[in-house]
């Protein structure tokens, strides 16, 4: 994911967390807030309960790849997504159905234009 895409500094989870808006689901906590510029940025969290570094590893990477797939339908906002120990025994194709449920319960899904 490119650099504008992240949300890397400390300050910036912390004022998001502290807005309060979130959703969540037996896999996931998104957080989120509206941003000033034109795309949505993401954060990950996981947990160091969740396993070892390999497996937190891959748990960030199928966020990342998750949400390349999803980022010309999410609204320009600031989300952190916090992965729950439920999200650990899910195949690849679950995971992106869970993190659509949370986007979509949370209104941040931009619904596709048909024509």
């Amino acid at each position: 994911m490119k650099k504008e895409y992240r949300i890397k500094k400390s300050q910036d989870f912390d004022k998001i967390i502290k807005k309060r808006q979130s959703f969540a689901n037996r896999q996931f906590v998104i957080y989120y807030e509206k941003n000033n510029l034109e795309h949505m940025r993401l954060g990950i969290s996981v947990s160091k309960k969740l396993g070892k570094a390999y497996e937190r590893n891959k748990l960030k990477r199928y966020v990342r790849e998750s949400f390349k797939t999803r980022k010309d339908f999410v609204k320009n906002y600031d989300i952190i997504v916090i992965v729950r120990a439920g999200a650990k025994e899910l195949p690849f194709l679950e995971f992106g159905n869970s993190l659509d449920h949370v986007l979509k319960n949370s209104k941040l899904i931009i619904k596709e234009k048909r024509v």
